[in-house]
């Protein structure tokens, strides 16, 4: 994998040098992980097993959740297992598959989160022609393509971080491996580089979060001509997905969208996207949803009951 480097590790610096500090990273950010992980599976496992959320929402709610799991889980164990070690120390090809990884399953979680937002136009704007237009087939299609076109995007990203070369300096002021952090250990102008990580990362972030926006604007405005019971239920659906779009969106366009700097507070803003919103999105969207919570408890009462009469 090792193209034009002469690099053959690098030294994550994590969140903090202070050892008492690492104590707390690694007690409060367990807890997270743990917590992301039960919850994500929780919705996996009722979606999967519930007949009663076999929509097209639910349908890529479930892929929404695995690909949460997988994004945080890229990065996640790593933080932790660093937080109480002395030996920081991340081989070059271990760091090549974690941006692999960070840019496949983050950007399947942008193509799911329009997915979402084009189920509830959809179902909300079109109410007639709903079971054709999200048909299960439909449905399949879309989550394929969308895995394609992440699957693209973040080989557009590793091709670029292959191209590096790296010569000296092997630190990584970072608690991963990402573009924006390897870009600085570069020994080469990366200017080119870092305009071609805007134009790919930057844009798809920039312009999924508009395109986002403007949907649930467009949303929002045809809820007027529903009944109250009706718009009240579809106002619910949509605003846990629109907190779930500022939460994610926000940090990642913080990152992606900015000339070739690096900041003290970038560490703390991708934590938000790696970690806190795979951990908050199960909340959301158990909290804010009767369907998916009574579904949980049904299926989960008739698991522990069967249980006890075996």
């Amino acid at each position: 994998m090792q193209l034009n480097s002469s690099v053959t590790e690098f030294i994550l610096l994590g969140l903090t040098q202070d050892p008492l500090r690492q104590n707390m990273v690694f007690f409060i950010f367990s807890i997270f992980y743990v917590g992301m992980v039960v919850g994500n599976l929780l919705i996996i496992v009722t979606i999967k097993g519930s007949r009663t959320l076999g929509s097209p929402m639910y349908f890529f709610l479930f892929y929404l959740s695995f690909a949460d799991s997988c994004f945080s889980t890229s990065t996640a164990p790593r933080l932790i297992i660093d937080a109480l070690s002395a030996n920081k120390v991340i081989s070059y090809n271990e760091c090549m598959t974690q941006v692999f990884a960070l840019h496949l399953f983050g950007c399947t979680e942008i193509f799911v989160l329009i997915l979402m937002a084009v189920d509830r136009y959809v179902a909300i704007c079109k109410p007639l022609s709903y079971p054709t237009i999200m048909s299960k087939q439909v449905c399949l299609i879309s989550i394929v393509l969308a895995w394609m076109g992440s699957f693209i995007h973040s080989t557009a990203q590793i091709v670029l971080a292959l191209r590096l070369p790296f010569c000296g300096p092997n630190l990584i002021d970072h608690y991963c491996c990402d573009l924006q952090p390897l870009l600085k250990l570069a020994c080469m102008d990366t200017r080119m580089t870092n305009l071609l990580l805007v134009s790919n990362s930057g844009a798809i972030c920039l312009g999924s979060f508009v395109f986002l926006m403007i949907s649930y604007f467009v949303i929002l405005c045809a809820l007027q001509n529903h009944s109250a019971e009706g718009r009240k239920k579809a106002l619910s659906t949509c605003t846990s997905h629109v907190i779930v779009v500022v939460l994610f969106f926000g940090p990642y366009i913080f990152i992606y969208t900015r000339p070739p700097t690096t900041f003290p507070m970038d560490k703390m803003v991708a934590i938000f996207y790696t970690i806190g919103t795979p951990f908050l999105n199960p909340i959301i969207y158990t909290l804010r949803n009767a369907e998916v919570e009574s579904a949980m408890r049904k299926l989960w009462h008739i698991k522990i009951t069967a249980e006890i009469k075996g």
